[in-house]
């Protein structure tokens, strides 16, 4: 495979370090409501007090859990942080419990500055394990095997890097986190609000933000579960060290209770991940199959057999031992 597909393989797997949505900057527009008198019931407060936030936000944790699936429009943008800059657009369905997921993507986050990238590429996500089709072109090299499969799971375990731990684990395990648990971390949030009431893709919708720290995504995602206490905590300092504080999460729930928009801004000192997912068709049927096996090609195992060519090449200049 060549360098520039394995960068591009690359981009696509680690590029999704970050939990559906993406922090917008939008305010409730609307003005001040002049007291009407003569009204027969008092007027709706423009924005609800944290009591009735938080059951709204419980509310619609309860539904979009209970839904289990949804269509999913995603789009991602990249800034600052070098060969992984750029944007891209995702579309497809999307379950959780158990997590699922199956999209096409595009945009040039995914081609990583490949001319020989295709435009789109599709991705399908079963729990761990991550299935990336790398194209027609690329599966004449891999005799006809266009699926890369990754498991990422496994390749953790496989890692001495704690960063490189959290990235397999919590990178597209983020990417995949289902709204309901999002909605769950955002009760957590200190500073959960209500910003106002707001039109999104023609629905009417109740705007609430709050930011979530670095820890709870981290623990949501369970890599605290894969890394030993030692690599945890050098993790936390090293993220901090960068200037990441928290991510800035913001939810737009409909008539219906689901949340139609969700919305996470990570920014540090080199750089900033943004994430919009808008979801919609709740409880659509997920039948998210594997690829078939045999046009599968495991990406750790094929890196394991290459660092043993690597290994063998290095023994090439050995004088073989003499007799005696």
């Amino acid at each position: 495979m060549s360098k520039s597909a394995w960068k591009r393989a690359g981009v696509v797997l680690t590029a999704a370090a970050v939990v559906t949505g993406l922090a917008g900057c939008q305010d409730d527009g609307g003005g001040g409501g002049k007291k009407k008198a003569a009204a027969p019931a008092p007027a709706a407060p423009r924005t609800q007090p944290l009591g009735e936030a938080t059951k709204v936000i419980r509310a619609a944790y309860t539904k979009t859990a209970g839904a289990k699936s949804a269509k999913v429009r995603m789009t991602m943008s990249v800034t600052g942080l070098g060969a992984e800059s750029g944007a891209a657009e995702m579309t497809g369905v999307q379950g959780w419990n158990p997590a699922v997921m199956d999209i096409t993507m595009k945009g040039s986050l995914f081609t990583a500055g490949d001319p020989e990238a295709p435009e789109q590429t599709r991705m399908i996500v079963l729990g761990d394990v991550t299935y990336l089709d790398m194209g027609t072109e690329k599966a004449a090299e891999r005799d006809g095997k266009r699926w890369m499969k990754l498991d990422m799971k496994a390749a953790a375990e496989a890692s001495d890097d704690p960063t490189a731990k959290h990235r397999m684990t919590g990178g597209l395990g983020n990417m995949n986190q289902d709204p309901a648990q999002q909605l769950a971390l955002l009760l957590d949030s200190p500073d959960l609000k209500h910003v106002g009431a707001e039109k999104i893709n023609g629905m009417e919708t109740q705007h609430y933000k709050g930011t979530l720290s670095f820890e709870q995504m981290l623990k949501a995602n369970k890599t605290s579960e894969v890394l030993p206490e030692k690599e945890y905590d050098a993790l936390i300092a090293a993220v901090k060290l960068a200037g990441l504080k928290g991510y800035d999460t913001e939810v737009w729930v409909d008539e219906d209770g689901y949340p139609a928009r969700m919305d996470v801004d990570m920014n540090m000192g080199i750089g900033s991940m943004e994430l919009r997912a808008d979801y919609s068709d709740y409880g659509a049927a997920t039948t998210v199959k594997a690829p078939p096996a045999e046009d599968t090609f495991d990406l750790l195992g094929m890196l394991e057999e290459l660092e043993g060519l690597e290994g063998l090449e290095g023994l090439e200049g050995l004088e073989e031992p003499t007799e005696g």
